[in-house]
């Protein structure tokens, strides 16, 4: 597929935003122009930022209580009937308790229904491994028949949640609670299973999605420092995967770098996987390895485990042998 050069792109150090208030935003934009859209969430009104919508449509909201299996089901049942339902929860949550009624209720049914999961990563740095969502990329991408998306910025999570609720199948959409700038330029258009070239590069070819992009971006811009130019693609649909972009990336420059808020078989294993088969390439991957991850502010534990301009430049050098 044809990859996009966001030639535009902000800089790295603009201001920061929540995603999940374009989400919400979006959304009620959605529920105003589509009575069928409604949201059941699992007693996360608040860490979902939906009080906005509740206020405005009290009577499309379900709050099934903590109880994530009963909320997907819920959810099921809802687009049986016809609704379109944002399911909404901590993704920590959403992908650990109700993984068998995601494969089953949404993924085989083909359920039009969008799972959001908020706060993913271990944005809840300081609630400890219990609250760290590493997993779910690697989880969900595994699950036939579901689109899952990770978007980078807050334009691009208020498109993905248009296309959601247009798109007539189920979606795990991740939604991010660190602060990101807008890494996209204004005249954006998110489409899925297209990457977006955010920086042109010949040495070496930097893969991100979500939190990590605006990291990916900050470790180019101190490789250009060095000499060093890498290319950073930002691909905000991890499954289907821009097999394309991939393949170009992989001939045009001498290796690839995955850099992801989670473990490294999410974004990272998805490019391996492409990469072994159509391109063989040298790879480095920035994610957490085969560790739960420990307490500590979120920022800290990006940094602790690589994920970070410092990582990039790192794993780069490393990769040309510098």
């Amino acid at each position: 597929m044809t990859t996009p050069t966001a030639t535009s792109a902000p800089a790295a150090a603009a201001a920061l935003h929540d995603c999940r208030d374009a989400f919400v935003e979006a959304l009620i934009a959605a529920a105003d122009a589509d009575p069928r859209v409604v949201a059941v969430v699992n007693d996360s009104v608040g860490s979902s930022k939906l009080a906005p919508f509740a206020k405005k449509f009290g009577d499309r909201l379900v709050n099934v209580g903590i109880a994530e299996q009963d909320m997907v089901g819920v959810g099921a049942g809802l687009a049986n009937g016809g609704k379109i339902p944002f399911v909404s929860a901590a993704s920590c949550f959403l992908t650990a308790r109700a993984m068998e009624q995601i494969k089953v209720d949404a993924a085989y049914s083909q359920h039009h229904m969008v799972l959001c999961g908020m706060s993913p990563g271990m944005a809840y740095g300081e609630l400890g491994p219990t609250h760290h969502s590493i997993e779910d990329m690697a989880w969900m991408r595994v699950i036939p028949g579901l689109t899952v998306i990770s978007p980078s910025d807050p334009a691009e999570t208020a498109q993905a949640v248009r296309w959601a609720a247009q798109h007539d199948g189920p979606v795990f959409l991740r939604i991010s609670r660190m602060g990101v700038p807008d890494v996209n330029p204004p005249d954006y258009e998110f489409v899925p299973g297209r990457a977006v070239t955010l920086r042109e590069g010949t040495d070496v070819t930097v893969i991100a999605h979500g939190t990590a992009v605006t990291r990916a971006l900050a470790g180019a811009d101190q490789l250009a420092e060095q000499g060093i130019s890498a290319a950073v693609l930002s691909m905000p649909t991890v499954k289907p995967l821009d097999v394309d972009a991939v393949v170009a990336a992989a001939r045009s420059t001498k290796g690839l770098i995955t850099v992801e808020e989670g473990l490294t078989s999410g974004l990272g294993g998805a490019v391996a996987e492409v990469v072994v088969q159509h391109q063989p390439v040298p790879m480095r991957m920035l994610g957490l390895p085969d560790v739960f991850a420990p307490t500590g502010s979120a920022g800290w534990l990006m940094d602790h485990f690589g994920i970070s301009a410092d990582g990039v430049v790192g794993a780069a050098r490393e990769l040309l042998g510098r």
